[in-house]
């Protein structure tokens, strides 16, 4: 289901950008002979691929209701990655590129709907008599899984529940300075409240249904973190000491020096290796939650930053402008988001299988050593450039290369002693950093993005 979910998603909005581009008025278009062929060959493409999801969801369920269901059930995520799609290319036109924005709304409305189809299995199991939601569908969740999963949605769903409050509780009108300041204060307080009682109440109420927590979910993360108290927060003091010590050094440079912000990223790259590459081999599962909450971190200071909530908004906008270029717009600041998931991602997503050994250092491997590694040497050293009008260099991209297989040729023997069993063949490892590398030298996207997957996807095959 998720599978056939994820493709109708993609389908969905290949099918919704297809259509716009053919309606479009700023179109060059082809002969209409070329137009009326390739029309036909799409509608070929959609039949055929309805037919192909008809079927597969036929075998996998039994004829009637729950076939009905489950085709209902992959149309929906389709419609949805439509609609959102449009939402953020229209909202945010410059904050992503069609790429970028596909991933996004795909990777969102498929996380939500998991969510869902879990929320769905305990009712079917309490209060419906049909069988239509699987009921192994919830088995073999972590309770970690639960928190991170409903956290990160209700801080998605947040915004629109606080516009909502806004247009309730304010009333437009000529406001002196006076007013003005203690509107801001009451719409502060109004933030912050709300959030609470979606963190401290709603989020938790959701998690205990979907997964029967004996406790609190939070006091369950209270004792979780204290299971190993030693080591997870000595992980803790060592991370908090290392982001003051690096921000406080970059906002001065950036604030005082000519250093390109490019250079200035890259070197929150190099934090990311030195901050979650030991977590990751020493304490994966309290690494997995950490990537949680951080990521909860970051949507609550981009929220209090667009919405400008006082008193942190303003000093949160500057602070955060102070690390920004031009691949950030004025609206949403979002690479430190793509930093972050593109470390987390392949980690979530193989964890529990010890048997690929690199997959999930894929984020760090490309992002921390291949990627900075690739910007430092090309703008130091960089002469042959790939193209024209690009900047990337084929001086930079080989040493992005060469430095993954360096690191990887270290971190091997490393994780052998720990208890990965070692799989990894070198041909298929020099295969899957030298395609990620190469993609990287050809995009003019945020490769944070896509970059990890790729190279996560390439070392499972």
């Amino acid at each position: 289901m998720l599978y056939w979910a994820a493709s109708v998603s993609s389908f969905g909005v290949l099918v919704f950008l297809y259509s716009a581009l053919q309606h479009s008025p700023d179109k060059a278009y082809p002969p209409s002979s070329n137009i009326q062929s390739t029309s036909w060959l799409m509608s070929c493409c959609i039949g055929l691929y309805a037919a192909l999801c008809c079927v597969s969801l036929a075998i996998m369920s039994n004829f009637g209701l729950q076939l009905a269901f489950n085709l209902f059930w992959v149309v929906c995520h389709g419609f949805a990655a439509v609609k959102l799609i449009q939402h953020l290319l229209n909202t945010f036109p410059s904050c992503a590129s069609v790429g970028e924005a596909l991933l996004l709304s795909a990777g969102i409305v498929l996380y939500s709907g998991d969510m869902l189809a879990c929320t769905f299995t305990k009712i079917n199991q309490r209060f419906v008599s049909f069988n239509l939601v699987s009921p192994w569908y919830s088995t073999n969740r972590s309770e970690r899984s639960i928190i991170i999963q409903s956290v990160l949605l209700a801080l998605l769903v947040f915004p629109l529940i606080f516009k909502l409050l806004l247009r309730l509780w304010e009333r437009p009108s000529t406001m002196t300075s006076d007013a003005r300041t203690l509107s801001e204060v009451r719409r502060s307080l109004l933030f912050f409240g709300s959030l609470a009682c979606m963190l401290i109440v709603i989020a938790p109420s959701w998690m205990q249904f979907a997964q029967d927590f004996q406790s609190h979910p939070f006091l369950w993360v209270f004792s979780f973190v204290f299971g190993e108290p030693v080591k997870r927060l000595s992980l803790c003091v060592y991370w908090v000491c290392l982001i003051y010590a690096s921000v406080i050094k970059f906002y001065n440079i950036s604030k005082n020096s000519k250093v390109e912000r490019i250079l200035l990223r890259k070197y929150y790259h190099l934090m990311a290796v030195s901050m979650f590459s030991p977590a990751l081999i020493l304490q994966p599962e309290f690494l997995d939650l950490a990537f949680g909450a951080a990521l909860a971190v970051f949507l609550v200071i981009e929220i209090i930053r667009v919405w400008r909530i006082w008193p942190l908004g303003k000093l949160v906008h500057q602070f955060m402008n102070a690390f920004t270029d031009h691949r950030d717009s004025d609206l949403l600041i979002v690479s430190h988001f793509s930093l972050l998931l593109g470390c987390a991602l392949p980690m979530w997503l193989s964890f529990g299988y010890n048997d690929r050994p690199l997959a999930p250092f894929a984020g760090i491997l490309s992002l921390g050593i291949g990627d900075t590694m690739a910007s430092l040497v090309g703008h130091k050293y960089g002469v042959l450039r790939w193209s024209k009008t690009g900047k990337k260099t084929i001086e930079g991209t080989a040493a992005g290369i060469t430095s993954v297989l360096v690191a990887c040729s270290a971190l091997l023997p490393l994780l052998a002693s720990t208890g990965y069993v070692m799989t990894q063949h070198w041909f298929s490892l020099l295969l899957a950093v030298t395609a990620s590398g190469l993609l990287e030298a050809y995009t003019a996207q945020l490769d944070n993005a896509f970059i990890p997957l790729v190279f996560y996807s390439l070392l499972c095959l």
